[in-house]
This record gives C-alpha cells, sequence and structure tokens, in this order.
C-alpha cells in the first residue's frame, strides 16, 4: 500500500533535479543582482565621480611624486 503513492525516481534523476534547483538559485540571484546595479548604478556612479573630484581638487595629481 505504501508503494502506491511513492515516487520510483533513480538517482541519476534525484541528481539532475539538485542541479536544476541550483541553477534557478543562481537565475534568480543573478536578476537580484541586476537589478540592484540598475537602480543604484546612477548613484555609486556620483558617488566616486565626487571622490575623483575632490582628490582632483586637492592636488590628487601629485599622489606619488615624493620629493622630486
Amino acid at each position: 500500500m505504501n508503494d502506491l503513492f511513492a515516487t520510483h525516481e533513480t538517482p541519476e534523476q534525484e541528481e539532475g533535479q539538485g542541479l536544476v534547483e541550483y541553477a534557478l538559485i543562481l537565475v534568480l540571484v543573478a536578476v537580484v543582482v541586476i537589478v540592484i546595479l540598475a537602480l543604484l548604478g546612477p548613484a555609486i556612479g556620483n558617488i566616486f565621480s565626487n571622490i575623483v573630484s575632490v582628490l582632483g581638487d586637492t592636488g590628487g595629481s601629485e599622489i606619488g611624486n615624493f620629493g622630486g
């Protein structure tokens, strides 16, 4: 009676199912990262632009000129 509802999957099928589940999780994570970068990308770019401009205003171009 217990065999009536039992699934008879082979280990190969179970391994394939596990790989598909990992692939789906990987795709989901990739989509989330892409959406976050698309939303926050311009803001992050502005932050780096501000850092570069501040370094440029304080003589950042002379970095590495040690007493020459």
